[in-house]
């Protein structure tokens, strides 16, 4: 069976969902996340007026999971069930659970998109401080205080957003390794994708760098889609006591930069009494 953009419609529905044919399959985009069944995790598709109902297979006994797109086209949910329905084979297997082949993808910002976004914007806030006290530093200073502190601020802006960064995800990581749920994800077909089940028994997909068979993932109970990868023991070590030495070491590169600026201010009060001294 093949199921081809050109053999069934695009149905939209309420709250922005849509589904589509896509490479021998059904993606179903909804508010957060995106939904795709392979042929065979489908039993059937009905139409129901202006809902479609695409119903999974599922093991003698078991209830079937359902998914419906409400609001769509009555013609167009009529035609999407006919045409999905006449590709769908005949079968009398009743051993499958297609809840176990169908994967749903968050789109929703994880917790590691919303922590950059933060950080970026932190960093971008650090670089404008930096350079409106370097620009005040040599209207109302001298030219040794500029010069020292173009350095001086560029190192303590760079090791402040390395140590921030790591030192905050070895935290993130250490609240999940004691409040999250730990399971083995496996590779998807799709180069770099992986699947795992969460604790409702959804199939969850993700990408993630690492080209191999398995990786062991946490995510939050609260919110299941949100993944992270641990890292190996030896390299979380190795960020967390380099990410606190630069952190440390930002903190007195701002605390410098800050006798830098008053000293501008002050006419290099601070360096006469230094040199009084």
């Amino acid at each position: 069976m093949s199921i081809t953009p050109s053999s069934l419609p695009v149905l939209k529905g309420r709250g922005g969902a849509v589904l589509t044919a896509d490479h021998d399959a059904l993606v179903l985009d909804r508010p957060g996340e995106q939904v795709t069944f392979v042929p065979d995790a489908i039993a059937r598709a009905r139409a129901e007026g202006r809902t479609l109902t695409i119903e999974l297979r599922a093991p003698h006994g078991v209830a079937p999971t359902v998914y419906r797109v409400d609001d769509v086209s009555e013609a167009a949910a009529t035609a999407f069930a006919d045409g999905l329905n006449a590709l769908l084979p005949d079968r009398e297997d009743g051993e499958v659970d297609g809840a176990a082949l169908t994967v749903v993808r968050s789109l929703a910002p994880t917790w590691h998109r919303r922590f950059v976004r933060r950080f970026l914007w932190g960093m971008l806030a650090f670089l404008v401080t930096l350079v409106a006290a370097t620009v005040a530093a040599g209207l109302t200073g001298t030219a040794a205080s500029v010069i020292m502190m173009i350095p001086i601020g560029g190192i303590t802006w760079l090791s402040c957003g390395v140590g921030v960064y790591t030192v905050r995800r070895w935290l993130r990581e250490r609240w999940l390794h004691r409040h999250g749920v730990t399971v083995i994800a496996t590779a998807a077909a799709t180069r770099g994708a992986y699947v795992y089940v969460d604790g409702t028994g959804t199939y969850r997909g993700f990408v993630h760098g690492e080209d191999g068979p398995y990786v062991t993932v946490a995510y939050d109970p609260g919110d299941p889609a949100d993944v992270l990868v641990p890292q190996a023991p030896h390299l979380r070590l190795l960020n967390v006591v380099l990410g606190s030495f630069l952190l440390f070491c930002s903190l007195g590169g701002v605390a410098l930069l800050v006798l830098l600026v008053v000293d501008a201010f002050t006419g290099g009060e601070l360096g006469r009494g230094a040199d009084g001294l």
